[in-house]
């Protein structure tokens, strides 16, 4: 089947790249703040063995991935579908643990070994990391939901998967059922995932006059089983770092894994390697790490510091960054009312984990977002419209925003908060309301972050 991906305009999937980009907005988006990054480092106080532990894992959040682990400086267990063929390359922006880079490293590995897949037009050099995923599964019926991530490349014609012919997905004949997801970032993972539930709940049943007023409301996600709170992931629908890690192994890059053991495609031609490709080794000797890659990465998640903000960035003051903090902050306004400033961690066997005060700018909770931002996908008790307060710290030197990437102006990413049905109405708003240098100091203040 020829998809003649790259000739099929990307604004008929929905908001393309830059459909807000460029409105006219009173304020402007200060941009990538420069200087250092201010993220990808450990967190201070760890012990040596924990300082190995978290170096293990940033090398193994590093590796490359190939099909058979023949080709020189790679590991086997790429594919049969996949999206990128390392961690790093999707959380990169601006150190390993961020979120989409300046360049799309998924043009490259799209024909890398000989590969032939078409490049979809929602995939760019200079857009973001982009998975996607199919609203329905009988279009145009539509009586069945999907909600699945249906992997953009395939190894069809590498060097190392001879043989193997299955096609990419049809992103073309019903661009409408397709919907994008981008990387979020993992710095302060661990910080995230010790959080208890207690503290989110507590936070969620404060300022209820307040929320009640600008029509805010927000729920958590839920654990099916166990019934515990859910917390990663653009829907909060995970609940651990290894479940995200170990998903998003056989998910984006096709490894199987000790928690996701089957592959996603079990094509016979296009099988090469025992299943879970990824698993404990349990060798003798010293030099022997023991922990799967999907344990690994996990602890380097969570052992990763929080970006640092800044006092004052190129022209922009420490006196406008104060405003805009106490305007963000202020009830009035209401936007630390769904992205609340702090929460504390509870008791932890790692120190710097334990009683830390979080400075994550998120109720870990989903809300109601509207139709502009709908995507349709239902994941846990989160619904179609519906998504995580999305962590703010590290704001300053992100690229692409939103749960799509479809702009990469902080300004109107703020402004798509608002649409029919959308919790944020009433603070956008209130925002909207503020002179122009307020709101040119809040912008400012997240560009900080």
């Amino acid at each position: 089947m020829s998809l003649h991906l790259r000739h099929h305009h990307i604004l008929t999937f929905g908001v393309g790249l830059l459909g807000f980009t460029g409105m006219g907005f009173a304020q402007v988006d200060p941009g990538l703040r420069g200087g250092t990054a201010g993220a990808g480092g450990q967190l201070n106080g760890l012990l040596t063995a924990q300082q190995k532990i978290f170096a293990t894992g940033l090398d193994r959040f590093q590796e490359v991935q190939s099909v058979t682990g023949t080709i020189a400086g790679t590991e086997g267990g790429l594919g049969p579908r996949f999206n990128l063929n390392s961690c790093s390359g999707c959380h990169a922006q601006p150190a390993i643990g961020g979120s989409s880079p300046i360049v799309n490293p998924q043009v490259a590995v799209a024909n890398l070994q000989g590969a032939t897949n078409a490049i979809p037009a929602f995939i760019t050099s200079n857009g973001p990391v982009r998975e996607a995923r199919f609203k329905f599964a009988d279009p145009p019926t539509n009586s069945t939901r999907d909600g699945g991530v249906h992997d953009v490349f395939t190894i069809t014609g590498r060097s190392d998967a001879p043989g193997c012919t299955i096609a990419q997905p049809d992103f073309v004949t019903n661009p409408g059922n397709v919907i994008f997801r981008i990387p979020t970032p993992v710095f302060g993972a661990g910080l995230i995932e010790g959080i208890k539930d207690s503290t989110i709940l507590a936070n969620k049943n404060a300022n209820t006059a307040a929320k009640g007023a600008l029509g805010i409301s927000g729920h958590e996600n839920r654990e099916g089983n166990a019934g515990t709170i859910t917390r990663f992931g653009w829907k909060a629908q995970n609940k651990s770092l290894v479940i995200f890690s170990a998903e998003a192994y056989n998910v984006e890059q096709g490894v199987s894994n000790e928690l996701f053991q089957q592959e996603r495609d079990e094509t016979p031609s296009c099988l090469f390697n025992p299943t879970p490709e990824d698993h404990t080794d349990f060798a003798a000797g010293p030099a022997k790490d023991q922990n799967s890659d999907a344990i690994n990465f996990a602890n380097f998640m969570r052992f990763l510091a929080p970006p640092t903000p800044v006092t004052s960035y190129g022209t922009v003051t420490a006196a406008s960054i104060a405003n805009g903090q106490t305007l963000f902050t202020s009830n009035a306004v209401g936007c630390a009312l769904c992205h609340t400033p702090s929460l504390t961690t509870g008791a932890s066997p790692v120190g710097p984990l334990s009683g830390q005060t979080a400075n994550l700018f998120s109720d870990v909770l989903v809300h109601h977002m509207g139709l502009g931002l709908a995507d349709g996908i239902n994941q846990g008790s989160a619904g179609d419209d519906e998504f995580r307060s999305a962590p703010l710290w590290g704001l300053g030197q992100r690229i692409f925003f939103l749960h799509d990437g479809r702009t990469n102006d902080l300004v109107a990413a703020i402004q798509a908060h608002s649409s029919t049905g959308s919790e944020a109405n009433g603070s956008i708003a209130a925002f909207n309301a503020l002179s122009a240098s307020d709101k040119q100091d809040i912008v400012n203040f997240l560009r900080s972050l």
